[in-house]
């Protein structure tokens, strides 16, 4: 009863939603809970519905989020096998877009969520560099737009996020760098939906000023 008490006050603080986060988990957190996955999802469709329905809501892209992703490293060859198929009942409830290895599967509808196991962000850059260099695209033409093009994942999230206290990994190296970071003491089994709106509030709190 406190909880939900509590939470129904965190959601009515918040006004404005980051439109894509990003956390950052690794083989050790899939191990001891890897259905969290799926309950975020399901926290951020409900927060979103949510927002919707109050006369509090900012009207335009901030009243939802529209894009969630998962970042799992590092998985061996047999724990990825194990975990594919809970990673998949994502698309139960949303629009799944799994990576793994040199595949890409997409399945479902509604909020996208990108869930890419062991992906590299100097990897995914190396790779861009050499998809412009094999296009033959002048080098008085690239830009920081044409570059972004050519990267795998062309988004940038407002929010990374890592429970646990651990460091964090270079993917999404160059989408994330005015990305706005948050660090959970909570373990990723015991992360809760009150961690999250906790985080959700905070990010409203931040002022961001892309680099500027």
């Amino acid at each position: 009863m406190i909880y939900w008490l509590y939470e129904w006050m965190l959601r009515r603080q918040i006004q404005i939603l980051p439109r894509q986060v990003c956390f950052m988990i690794s083989g050790a957190d899939m191990a001891v809970a890897p259905e969290k996955i799926v309950e975020i999802t399901r926290w951020c469709i409900e927060i979103s519905e949510g927002m919707l329905q109050t006369e509090s809501a900012t009207p335009g892209d901030n009243a939802v989020i529209s894009g969630l992703t998962f970042h799992i490293n590092p998985l061996s060859p047999d724990e990825m096998v194990r975990y594919l198929p809970e990673l998949r009942n994502v698309s139960t409830i949303a629009r799944l877009v799994l990576h793994h290895g040199d595949t890409e599967e997409v399945s479902g509808d509604g909020m996208e969520v990108v869930v890419a196991i062991g992906k590299s962000g100097r990897e995914e850059i190396t790779a861009c560099i050499r998809r412009l260099a094999e296009e033959g695209i002048p080098a008085g033409k690239i830009d920081e737009t044409v570059l972004e093009s050519h990267l795998t994942f062309r988004y940038n999230p407002d929010i990374v996020i890592k429970s646990g206290g651990d460091h964090l990994t270079d993917f999404l190296i160059w989408q994330s760098v005015y990305s706005e970071l948050f660090f959970s003491d909570v373990n990723w089994k015991y992360f809760r939906k009150l961690d999250f709106l906790r985080i959700l509030r905070d990010y409203q709190s931040r002022i961001r000023r892309f680099g500027k």
